[in-house]
């Protein structure tokens, strides 16, 4: 092993990965390093299925695509045989070619329509693998738009230098942490900027989806669409109401407003498969409950009970006051809770159950221990949660 093998083995057992994991999280498409003889020293992002067990002679090596451009000085962004857009940009010290960071591995908008043109059985016949897994992989390669490539290509570009800086200082023993800081330190401003154009962007375009929404649904109107003008008003409303994000609570009336824009927009989706009633007294619904508590209960409802039916069900709203209590239910026909999604539901580790103890820790917080979310049934026949709240709430807000 020569002196730059042994330095670039060096780096890879020098936690590389973990030192760029940062600047990773900027991109979810494939990036490795590989020598000067197509190798793969490392996957930063792993190349998509198809690349790897079909493009690839070998599972250590690139694809001959990538092997036929290994030349000095050689590198850039390149379209392989099946249309996918690739990067393979050098890693140069002292005009001498070190390795190599590739990626990208995706089609961009103007040519995804290559990926239809596979021939999926003869690949299956000349690799011996199973159509249906060809099939499945070509199904999973991303489609891109041109500007998240040139960035992935920064990306690339600026953990190449990196690596340069790494692979100087530890063959010539200079202390190059300065430039490497430098570069280093653009990344992060770049960063910064992009953070706070997405958040900005968090301020303006719900202003802007709205606007929009009311725009497409005038034409609409004007288009004697009156189904589509309904829809679109009513995903206004329904979107409005999910960014409130404020800590009062709001009417029991409110929620179901929100609750029967959520259910006309599935029904429309749904057709014959979805039937649902609404049945609160109007004694009701002028009390007052945390907002976003009952629609999370009633899209349970729909994914886990009714969508899985054949024949689809019937999901039922309805309220009843006792003494100081209130108790809303929602039910449903379904086929109840799959085992693995009621326990998850009721242990606080699991995901879905962070989400149902969370609502049910917001009722708690806001009324009291003895108030909550209650699973009261789930088996073949159906769901019924309950939501109890008190009709005079002092609330317990934290």
């Amino acid at each position: 092993m020569n002196k730059i093998d042994k330095t670039l083995k060096k780096l890879m057992d020098s936690n590389l990965y973990s030192r760029y994991s940062g600047l990773l999280a900027l991109s979810n498409i494939s990036l490795l390093l590989v020598d000067t003889s197509g190798t793969i020293l490392l996957e930063f992002n792993p190349s998509p299925d198809f690349c790897k067990l079909v493009c690839q002679e070998d599972e250590t090596k690139v694809c001959s695509d990538y092997i036929s451009r290994l030349k000095p000085g050689g590198g850039g962004r390149f379209i392989c045989r099946y249309g996918l857009a690739n990067i393979l940009l050098p890693v140069d010290n002292n005009n001498l070619t070190i390795g190599y960071v590739a990626g990208a591995q995706v089609y961009s908008p103007d040519s995804e329509y290559q990926k239809y043109l596979i021939g999926i059985m003869e690949l299956a016949k000349a690799k011996k693998i199973e159509p249906e897994f060809i099939a499945k992989s070509i199904a999973a390669l991303k489609t891109i738009e041109e500007n998240k490539i040139d960035i992935h290509e920064q990306l690339c570009n600026h953990i190449a230098q990196n690596i340069f800086y790494d692979f100087s200082a530890s063959i010539n023993n200079t202390d190059t942490a300065i430039a490497r800081l430098s570069i280093e330190k653009e990344m992060l401003e770049k960063k910064i900027i992009d953070l706070e154009a997405k958040n900005m962007s968090l301020v303006i375009n719900p202003h802007f989806l709205f606007n929009t929404l009311n725009s497409i649904a005038r034409i609409a109107y004007f288009e004697k669409s009156h189904t589509t003008e309904e829809l679109i008003y009513c995903l206004s409303d329904l979107l409005r109401y999910n960014l409130k994000q404020d800590n009062e609570l709001h009417t029991i009336g409110a929620e179901l407003d929100n609750i029967e824009k959520y259910l006309y927009i599935q029904k429309i989706r749904y057709k014959n498969r979805l039937e649902y009633d609404i049945d609160i007294a109007d004694n009701i619904k002028p009390h007052r409950i945390p907002n976003m508590i009952i629609q999370p209960i009633v899209e349970n409802a729909l994914i886990h009970g009714i969508t899985p039916k054949r024949d689809g069900g019937r999901i039922k709203i309805y309220a009843e006051k006792y003494k100081s209590d209130i108790n809303i239910f929602v039910m449903d026909n379904g086929n109840g809770f799959p085992k693995e999604v009621l326990q998850g539901l009721q242990q606080s580790e699991n995901k879905l159950g962070i989400g149902f103890r969370s609502t049910d820790k917001r009722l708690k917080r806001y009324f009291g221990d003895h108030y909550g979310l209650k699973i009261v049934k789930s088996d073949y026949s159906g769901s019924t949660v309950t939501i109890s709240i008190p009709t005079k709430p002092n609330a317990r807000r934290s």
